[in-house]
């Protein structure tokens, strides 16, 4: 039995009834409410870019007030190096390995991202897919999404209204939001014109009017009926590009010569202060949310997450040696060292998350989905990569179930942990490198040599631990 036909059979079908048997989209019983859900996620910010996990240079006072109001994981990953296969996993509780989506496929033409076409985005997910949005919509969830999308554009069967979204303001095509001032944004399925940006003009910021228009539909909805706010923001991606009142706090802090733009996007006068100011912005529309949510007396029922979709790059002038936006981990975006897969995540939900507390307990992307079934007592599909980790979330290590293993894979990388076991390939016909990340979290000791019985066993997981595709194989067939 396939995805699809296990949720017709216990009524998760699209439009049809939820698995209690009540109408998509009503409430539950009187007198109960499921749990709001908020889920932030930041794009290539690194392990270590946030002050409560070691940040000197760059303030985040919100999110480490998130941190210290609720729990902080030390060992969770992303879906992958890169952003949309990453997302998909997060939608679909399917790891890169058994996921649709493992790269960055685009298509709708070689020049569909530029500044101002509305044709571009990424490899659509398939018609009939179960999205963890779609899910929250059949259990009565009004559902959200306020940023980048990079799941299929408008037209395709990857669209968000088609994916589970009942709301979307932002940016369909990611590569298109490799500028913070686009001629347009997407509102569902319409284009949504930016005048004053014409012409390569600098004037509205799109991380403010995405901001907005979250606060809006948090807002207009929370009376009514449960909702999934999901916000993929695209801060700090490049371009390096923020409002003057967000660089100035950090101009003339420390040396910083200017970029050129000859690593990609576009030149900046003061590369450093400007990526510390996107992270600091960042964290004050992060502020943001939690003062709405305290507002309209949301807190304790809401359950907001706080994360990032990969590690940090060296495109488009970032620093991250200066920064130390990866913390003491090895790699970078597009890697499957730990750098590259290994994000913060902060969880917060006042009465049912001890505040201030650390979990070591090792979860990813892919996790999300279950746990939101958990969180409502509900089944996931049967055949999902992904373990949920609400019982840690609720301080019952006890009743927390642990992953056999995780698995990446990117453009013929492979990565898989097992335990404390690291396993990385960096190419289908090179060696296995091991490492023990509870001595090494650098992976600086390769300890393949001496430890042949892990690497036959992590030989096997890269083997039959995924299925082949073929819009995004392995290696390319020449």
């Amino acid at each position: 039995m396939n995805r699809r036909e296990f949720f017709e059979t216990v009524g998760y079908s699209l439009g049809a009834l939820a698995v209690t048997g009540r109408a998509a989209g009503q409430l539950p019983a009187a007198g109960r409410r499921e749990p709001n859900i908020v889920y932030i996620l930041a794009d290539d910010l690194g392990y270590g870019d946030l002050g409560c996990y070691g940040q000197e240079k760059i303030q985040t006072p919100h999110i480490d007030r998130l941190a210290a109001e609720g729990m902080k994981f030390t060992q969770h990953y992303s879906g992958n190096p890169v952003c949309a296969p990453s997302r998909c996993t997060l939608m679909t509780g399917l790891h890169t390995g058994h996921a649709q989506i493992r790269n960055n496929k685009q298509v709708g033409g070689q020049d569909a991202w530029q500044l101002g076409a509305t044709t571009g985005g990424q490899w659509p997910l398939a018609e009939g897919t179960v999205t963890v949005a779609n899910l929250l919509q059949q259990a009565g969830y009004v559902t959200g999404a306020f940023g980048k999308w990079g799941l299929g554009r408008v037209g395709t069967s990857g669209e968000p209204a088609r994916q589970g979204i009942d709301y979307f303001f932002g940016y369909i095509c990611q590569r298109q939001a490799h500028t913070y001032y686009p001629n347009h944004l997407w509102r569902n399925n319409e284009v949504v014109k930016i005048p004053e940006n014409e012409n390569g003009q600098e004037k509205v910021y799109s991380q403010d009017l995405i901001i907005e228009e979250a606060l809006q539909f948090v807002r207009r909805h929370h009376k009514d009926r449960p909702f999934f706010l999901y916000l993929p923001f695209t801060i700090p991606h490049v371009a390096l590009q923020v409002p003057p009142e967000s660089l100035a706090p950090y101009r003339g802090r420390w040396p910083d010569p200017a970029y050129d733009g000859k690593r990609g996007y576009v030149p900046h006068e003061h590369p450093r202060a400007c990526y510390a100011g996107m992270i600091s912005r960042l964290d004050g529309d992060v502020g943001r949310v939690m003062s709405l949510l305290k507002e309209l007396n949301l807190d304790e029922d809401t359950l907001v997450i706080f994360t990032s979709d990969n590690g940090p790059t060296t495109a488009g002038g970032v620093d991250p040696e200066f920064f130390q936006s990866a913390g003491p981990l090895r790699g970078l975006k597009g890697s499957v060292y730990e750098g590259g897969i290994r994000v913060p995540l902060i969880a917060r939900w006042p009465g049912r998350i001890e505040a201030g507390s650390t979990s070591d307990h090792v979860s990813a992307f892919w996790d999300f989905l279950p746990t939101c079934c958990d969180l409502l007592d509900r089944q996931p599909p049967p055949d999902i990569d992904g373990v949920s980790y609400l019982p840690t979330l609720r301080g019952q290590p006890d009743r927390q179930k642990r992953h056999d293993y995780l698995y990446w894979e990117l453009n013929g990388r492979q990565g898989v942990r097992r335990g404390n076991w690291k396993a990385v390939r960096n190419k289908p016909d090179q060696k296995i490198e091991l490492y023990n990340l509870a001595a090494d979290i650098a992976e600086s000791q390769d300890l393949a040599g001496q430890r042949p019985e892990i690497v036959a066993q992590m030989t096997e997981i890269l083997k039959n631990g995924r299925t082949e595709s073929e819009v995004f194989p392995l290696q390319k067939k020449t």
